[in-house]
């Protein structure tokens, strides 16, 4: 997968980006690295790539607001770069459409591991091994939760008979959730299996998927069971 992947990278750090393009060129993929948002957002346009790195501080255009003009057009993943993990330009990074974030300084090995985890994720979402999806079959793929209809091989949502647009990252949540109707899922387990995180991470990315879901398919579906996670009201 790697070496056919097309990696767009906006750091304004001379070094950083850099030694960063130098390291996921080693890795086989394909980067083009810009120095602002602007011309990340040119960039972005001319060659569509498969990923985007984005640093939130960068200037011209900052990686927050690029980021949410990526997902104006596009449902390409999105990383977030931030120098401080509490920085509330995490969460309005993750607001503005980003999948997942990496905070600096940054592990060479953790940004290809993460990056490779989006890309699975990615994979799967528009129709790539399904083993994980739901078993839909008694219903010839879709479920239907009240006004709200999933169709698990289509990878396609219904809202009232309309259809509801999801990121891939989205889609692959909800899919968790329909699975496994008024199970309380944890925060722990929606990151391993959503994210593919074989270790610890920021339930942060959890929580703020949730609510953009909620905002698309209605703010009742999804319940919040405090001290434990979420559940899917069946």
């Amino acid at each position: 997968m790697a070496d056919q992947t097309h990696v767009l990278f906006v750091e304004d750090d001379d070094v950083i980006r850099e030694a960063t393009q130098l390291a996921l060129e080693r890795d086989g993929f394909v980067v083009t690295a810009m120095p602002d948002g602007l011309s990340g957002l040119e960039a972005f346009r001319a060659d569509r790539p498969d990923i985007a790195l984005l640093d939130v501080m960068v200037p011209g255009l900052d990686g927050v607001s690029l980021c949410r003009r990526i997902r104006d057009e596009s449902t390409v993943p999105v990383i977030m770069l931030s120098a401080r993990a509490d920085s509330i330009d995490v969460v309005l990074g993750l607001e503005a459409g980003a999948d997942d974030y990496v905070t600096k300084p940054f592990d060479g090995a953790v940004l290809v591991a993460r990056i490779r985890a989006v890309l699975r994720r990615f994979g799967h979402a528009s129709g790539g091994d399904r083993a994980e999806e739901p078993d839909a079959a008694a219903t010839g793929g879709v479920l239907a939760f009240g006004d709200l209809e999933v169709d698990t091989e289509g990878m396609e949502v219904r809202k009232a008979g309309q259809p509801v647009a999801l990121t891939p990252t989205e889609m692959r949540l909800l899919l968790e959730f329909s699975s496994a109707p008024g199970t309380v899922l944890s925060r722990d387990k929606l990151l391993e299996r959503v994210w593919d995180y074989g270790w610890g991470g920021d339930t942060r990315v959890v929580d703020v998927h949730v609510q953009r879901l909620r905002t698309k398919i209605g703010q009742d579906r999804i319940e919040t069971v405090r001290g434990f996670g979420y559940k899917l009201k069946a």
